[in-house]
């Protein structure tokens, strides 16, 4: 009766097709060898080592059962096992279609931020795409997110009711599948400083301005926040140099006087032409 309760409780509390590890199981109760007894059972499958989901159902033209998808590897670290990470860069914009005249740069990646490495098994798992890790705190200067929004479950999943703190420095929710599961993102404003921080080295000087003339609605207040934020004054002056270039009219609403842009001069690409205002090399054909 006891196995049977654990039973029902995992099937109440792990969703369909979502991811956990040993230490999760462990955490609620769940043996090695209990774990052992549900996959000779079936009522468990192995992803890779110490890491196991419920064998979910086929998604409507996602794929088979068994395909196992980087989304629902992302909304199991950030809804059952609360983990702060939180998609980024050039993965949120794509998200957000903001895309659209991009080129491919090699595989398919999706780029994830946060302060602390993703567990190890994440870059194990067999999937339809590569993660990439970026440690946000050489970005952005730590905050704090609410406890409510850490606590938010799969299982009451909403999307529309961002947490204020997360607004405040840049994420937001956008739901995805059939369960409509939330996934943790960065805003525009954010996932552009993002996609600089990668310029020239990742991301090409062509690929971010092609970006940055697609945002022309971007929150004067939310960018001033996070540009205040930001810890990389090759980004600040890279942002806005691509503002000035593109005219847009959010960057006359921005108070320039109040951030840091440092001193001396940012050699970004080898060649370039000196942009004397903001002290850093671009592209000459830019």
């Amino acid at each position: 009766m006891q196995t049977e309760g654990k039973l029902n409780w995992l099937q109440r509390n792990l969703p369909d097709g979502l991811v956990v590890d040993g230490p999760w199981l462990e955490s609620h109760g769940y043996s090695r060898s209990l774990r052992n007894h549900y996959l000779a059972k079936g009522w468990l499958e192995p992803l890779a080592r110490g890491v196991y989901r419920r064998p979910s159902a086929p998604l409507p033209s996602r794929g088979k059962a068994q395909d196992l998808l980087w989304e629902q590897v992302v909304i199991s670290l950030q809804t059952l096992m609360s983990k702060t990470i939180t998609i980024g860069g050039r993965t949120a914009l794509e998200l957000q279609g903001f895309s659209h005249y991009l080129t491919p740069l090699g595989p398919r990646e999706v780029h994830l931020y946060g302060k602390e490495d993703p567990p190890s098994w994440v870059f194990r798992l067999r999937l339809n795409t590569h993660l990439v890790f970026h440690n946000t705190t050489k970005l952005f200067r730590p905050t704090v997110r609410s406890r409510a929004s850490r606590k938010q479950t799969a299982r009451h999943p909403d999307a529309t009711n961002l947490d204020a703190a997360d607004s405040q420095i840049g994420l937001m929710r956008q739901t995805w599948g059939h369960w409509n599961w939330p996934l943790l993102m960065s805003t525009p404003e954010r996932a552009i400083l993002e996609v600089l921080e990668q310029v020239p080295r990742k991301e090409t000087f062509h690929q971010a301005d092609v970006l940055m003339e697609g945002l022309r609605n971007l929150s004067p207040k939310r960018l001033q926040q996070l540009l205040a934020d930001c810890r990389s004054v090759k980004v600040k002056r890279l942002f806005l140099w691509f503002a000035e270039r593109h005219n847009h009219a959010w960057l006359e609403k921005l108070d320039r006087a109040a951030l840091d842009l440092g001193c001396g001069k940012r050699m970004l690409v080898r060649g370039g032409k000196l942009n004397t205002k903001f002290n850093i090399t671009v592209p000459v054909n830019l």
